[in-house]
Order: structure tokens, then C-alpha cells, then sequence
């Protein structure tokens, strides 16, 4: 019998589409932060945000002995400093990372160092929660492609990019896994969500809208559905109800735990956490005897009016929002003036076609949830997404830092519709690949950089807001180091240079962009805005020894002359009460004669 003809060569080898997207997922997470950008944070403690500076601060503070509950910010209008509204529970695994760094390279270079990994590391924590939350509801091909999206997502990439110290990384990961909880339902998953959420209260009340609406969904959900829903409101009830207390606790000195605070976890968001766990426990106890819709209703109704009611009469401040006596004076000329508070309106007229790579891919994302759970598979898991999405989007078009946590839901969406448009089984008849692979593209953030630039390029005109380039060029370490030098001292100099100057010299200072320092804030407006004799008391009432420019961002004029510092820095204006100090950059700086 002859032998079987032998193959004239060997197949050649396929490299399967799932290694591909592996080694690209590989690379794109590798190139998400330029090497400069890394560079920089770790030899000249470069960070994105004032925030980020002052987190810094805080942490320094921590490890140089200052007390656990003590968040008061002595160099910050002293000698009686400012107490922060941010949380020890960021400022400690951060605090921690230094600590075991410093042996290794000394305590200078493992705080630049932390500055740069820290934020590697969370991201690496949000890539993971969001690749197993996608693959658990829409498989692997889905959840690849969604690491894939997040690192081409900008409003993801910048809240993980090296030196972004800050807590609104924790916000993401906070709220995200309680989505992905939400999603999975039960008594267990519930529980966790509902410590994500109270640790989210902790870090900040950023989170405080989403928490709600989970907590409405969950409800709204045991009405409808009876007791196959109750787990995953018990569960999230129980969290909650117990793990915000708990946080506060230890992150509240006992002193501290009757003060009212609108603006981080206090009593008035404890009512409404400990209420919560009230209706569940309610619920549980009544068992059959809420057999039907209404009768949940009722007792949900119930639950909500005394919830509300009670919150409205104890805590009225609090209906105001978190700056309840914030004077208009600074509302206007600092509040509304901070990128992040700015509403989409603003960037339009202003010409800031950045905003380009935000809001379109929310819109994009939050509408192609609400489809998919109308008439789509896995309606649940689009419900919930969705859910998030839409009110963000809603505050970011109010106040740009809503999309800060809903940025986190995009890749989410985009990585689906992206394997749904790559996969490789056959589509139904009639249906088109070609749509949802437009859908998934317009999706990433990256794409829509083409028409920003495009935007800038033609039409340079329409731009009015200030130079980016030139603020930050203030706030280096290049800039800001040579004051240093100078015996220490208080410092006034435009609000946004606060944090820069208490990371980067020892002096201290009169302002910075943080809400609970109303009257260094009301200083720096009237003192760099106004006329020479506001300038002089501003300098008396507050003993500054130091005045300090950034010619490239003067404050706004109070009256209809040019304000007298910013004459001062062009050199239009000489006081026999400032003595002009020789710093090289781009700063200018007097000392006071008493």
C-alpha cells in the first residue's frame, strides 16, 4: 500500500486575534503616560492638579508627625491654619507607599516616587475591576477591548496619569465596582457595593449623587420585584448603614463627630445611610406581609418622606449645598473660575474645543446603554450602566467635574460594542458590522482629539481662555523652588499658587483654592485685584512678607483701572512698601517693608 503523499511545507503559523489584542492592551497601558510626564514626577515632583500638591502636603504633614485626626493645614493662613475636608484614609496607604520606599532611596526621591506609582497602581486596580466586571456580563473578547478603551479614554487617563494623587482615581474605583455589584445582584454583592459606596463618602462626597441613585435603583427594584430583590438591597443597606459610621469614626476625631459638615461624610449623610438600613431592616422584619407592589411602596414612600423630612429640618444648611456661605465676592471671581466647576457652556464660548474628548464619548456611551437595556440582551446590566451615566453627563454640562467618575463607565461600553462589531460568529440577517464599529471608534477619546486640533487650528480666534502652558509654567518646580531660598515667611500670591508654594518652599501662605479658607480667598481677590490701598491691608491684616506674581495670569480687575499688582508685575507701578527680590523664571516677587 503506498504512503500517504507527505505536506510540501508546514501551515504556517496564526497568531490567535485574543494574543493580538493581549500584546496590544500590553502597549497601550505601557504608552498610556509619556515618559516625560513619569519622568518629570519623579525628578522635579511634577503634578497635574493644585490638588494634587496639596494632597502631597497633607501627606508630608502625616509622616512628619502631625496627628492622625489633626487635618489642620498650620501653614495655610496661620498661626491658625485651615482644616482640610479630605480624608486620612487617602492620605495613608500613600503615607505607607513613602514609608517603604524611603530605606531604599531616601525620604526625597520615595515621595516623588509614590507620585508616580501610586496612581500606576491604581490604574492597574481599575483595569483589573473592569476587565472581570465586563467579562463576567459580556465576555472576555469585551472586557480585553474595554482595558483596551480606558487607556485611550481621556477623562480615564488623566485621573490616572503619574503625579494624579488626588482622590478622584478612588472615585472611579469606588463607584465602578458598585455598579458591577448592582449588576450581579445578591446578598454578597450587595454587601460589598454598599462598602464601595460608603468608602467613596468617605474619600469625598463626589460620589454622593451616584450613591443615591444606586440606592434608589435597588429600591425601586424590591418594589417591583418582591423578595427574589430583597438580598441586594439587604445586602447594600447593610453595607453602607454600617461602613460609613465605622469610616467616619476613624477618620473623625470623637471631638467632631456632633459638627455638621456639608461637604464630607458628617452627621447629616450618616442620617440618611443609617435610614437606609432602617427600610432594609424593615423590610426584613415584615417578610409576607409585603406580598404585594404597593404594600413595598408604601413602606419605601414612608421611608423616603421621614428620611428627607428629618434631613431638611436637623441639617437646612445642607440644602444649600457644600458652599453654603460661600459670599458672592468669591463665588465669582474664584468659583466660577476654576476649570472644574465650569459648565460646557463656558468651554464653547471660550474657545476650549479640548472638551471635544469628553463629552461626546459620555453622551455616546450613556446613549448606547439606554438602547441596549430597551432592546437589547443583558438589559440589567445596561440599566444600571446607563444609570450612571445620564446624570453625569447632566452635571458635567453643569459642572465639569460630573464626568470625572462617568469617564470610568465609557471604556465599559466601548470595549462591547467593540467586540460586538470584531466578533467573529454571523450576524443576523440584515445586520451590519460596519455601525457598530462607527459606534465603538467614536467611542475613544483619542479620535475626537482630530476635530479639537482641527478646531484650533481654524478658528485660533474663537479661543479666549487662558494659556494652559503659561499658568503651569508658574507652579514648577523650576518656578517656584527659587522661593525657597528666601528666609521663610507668609507668602500672598494668586490663589492657584497656594498648594505649589507650601510643596515646594517652607513658607507659608494667605490662599489657595479650597472653599473653607474664605477669608484668604476673599484676601487674595481684593488685595491682587484692587487698588493699592487694598493691596496694603491685605499685607498688614495678614503679616504677608512676601508678594508674589505670575505675570502671565493676573487676577481679575475690581474696578475699572487696571489692578494695582498687575501694574506692579508689569512694571508699570513701584511701591516704597515692596522691595523687588531678584528669582529667576517667570515669577516676580517683592519682599514687605513693615
Amino acid at each position: 500500500m503506498p504512503a500517504p503523499a507527505l505536506p510540501l511545507s508546514r501551515p504556517r503559523g496564526r497568531i490567535e486575534a485574543r494574543t493580538l489584542l493581549w500584546v496590544l492592551a500590553g502597549l497601550c497601558v505601557a504608552t498610556m503616560n509619556a515618559p516625560h510626564a513619569v519622568w518629570e514626577t519623579i525628578h522635579h515632583l511634577r503634578v497635574p492638579d493644585t490638588d494634587d500638591a496639596m494632597r502631597l502636603v497633607e501627606v508630608r504633614d502625616l509622616l512628619a508627625g502631625q496627628g492622625w485626626y489633626d487635618n489642620v493645614q498650620y501653614r495655610f493662613l496661620p498661626p491658625g491654619g485651615v482644616p482640610s475636608h479630605w480624608s486620612r484614609l487617602v492620605d495613608a496607604p500613600i503615607a505607607s507607599l513613602i514609608l517603604a520606599l524611603t530605606p531604599l532611596t531616601g525620604p526625597a526621591l520615595a515621595e516623588s516616587l509614590t507620585a508616580a506609582l501610586w496612581p500606576m497602581l491604581l490604574f492597574g486596580l481599575y483595569g483589573w475591576l473592569l476587565y472581570r466586571g465586563v467579562r463576567h456580563s459580556f465576555g472576555s473578547g469585551a472586557a480585553l477591548l474595554a482595558v483596551i478603551a480606558a487607556t485611550q479614554t481621556f477623562g480615564v487617563t488623566i485621573q490616572f496619569q503619574a503625579g494624579r494623587v488626588d482622590h478622584h482615581n478612588l472615585q472611579i474605583l469606588s463607584i465602578l465596582g458598585l455598579s458591577f455589584c448592582m449588576i450581579r445582584g445578591g446578598l454578597r454583592p450587595g454587601l460589598i457595593g454598599g462598602i464601595l459606596a460608603a468608602g467613596s463618602l468617605a474619600i469625598g462626597l463626589e460620589g454622593l449623587p451616584f450613591v443615591a441613585l444606586a440606592a434608589v435603583f435597588l429600591t425601586g427594584e424590591w418594589c417591583l420585584r418582591g423578595r427574589s430583590a430583597l438580598p441586594s438591597l439587604a445586602g447594600f443597606g447593610l453595607g453602607l448603614g454600617l461602613a460609613a459610621p465605622a469610616l467616619f469614626a476613624l477618620q473623625t476625631a470623637p471631638s467632631q463627630w456632633g459638627g455638621t459638615h456639608c461637604d464630607a461624610l458628617s452627621p447629616p449623610w450618616l442620617w440618611l445611610t443609617l435610614g437606609g438600613l432602617g427600610l432594609v431592616a424593615a423590610a426584613a422584619a415584615a417578610g409576607e406581609r409585603l406580598a404585594t407592589v404597593s404594600a413595598r411602596l408604601v413602606l419605601a414612600g414612608m421611608a423616603g418622606t421621614i428620611l428627607l423630612a428629618g434631613f431638611a429640618a436637623a441639617f437646612p444648611s445642607c440644602l444649600d449645598g457644600p458652599f453654603p456661605d460661600m459670599p458672592a465676592l468669591v463665588r465669582i471671581h474664584w468659583l466660577l473660575t476654576v476649570n472644574e466647576m465650569a459648565p460646557l457652556a463656558k468651554f464653547v464660548a471660550r474657545g476650549q474645543w479640548e472638551a471635544l474628548v469628553f463629552y461626546p464619548v459620555v453622551f455616546l456611551a450613556a446613549l448606547t446603554a439606554t438602547g441596549m437595556a430597551w432592546r437589547g440582551p443583558d438589559r440589567r446590566a445596561w440599566s444600571v450602566v446607563a444609570l450612571f451615566l445620564w446624570p453625569g453627563l447632566i452635571l458635567g454640562i453643569a459642572q465639569f467635574r460630573g464626568l470625572y467618575i462617568v469617564s470610568g463607565f465609557v471604556p465599559l461600553v466601548a470595549g462591547v460594542i467593540l467586540d460586538r462589531a470584531l466578533a467573529r460568529k454571523a450576524l443576523p440577517a440584515g445586520e451590519r458590522r460596519w455601525p457598530a464599529a462607527l459606534l465603538g471608534a467614536a467611542m475613544i477619546s483619542s479620535l475626537w482629539m482630530i476635530p479639537a486640533l482641527l478646531a484650533e487650528i481654524l478658528a485660533p480666534g474663537l479661543r479666549t481662555a487662558p494659556d494652559a502652558a503659561e499658568t503651569t509654567a508658574c507652579l514648577d518646580d523650576a518656578a517656584v523652588r527659587p522661593l525657597a531660598r528666601l528666609p521663610e515667611g507668609t507668602v500672598l500670591a494668586p490663589i492657584f499658587m497656594g498648594p505649589s508654594i507650601l510643596l515646594r518652599t517652607p513658607h507659608s501662605i494667605v490662599a489657595a483654592p479650597y472653599h473653607r479658607a474664605i477669608p484668604g480667598l476673599t484676601a487674595a481677590i481684593v488685595g491682587l485685584g484692587g487698588t493699592e490701598a487694598d493691596l496694603d491691608r491685605v499685607l498688614t491684616a495678614f503679616h504677608v512678607r512676601y508678594l508674589v506674581a505670575c505675570p502671565a495670569r493676573p487676577a481679575e480687575n475690581l474696578q475699572a483701572e487696571t489692578a494695582y499688582a498687575t501694574r506692579l508685575a508689569e512694571g508699570a507701578a513701584r511701591s516704597a512698601r515692596l522691595l523687588p527680590l531678584d528669582v529667576p523664571g517667570p515669577l516676580k516677587a517683592w519682599r514687605v517693608v513693615p
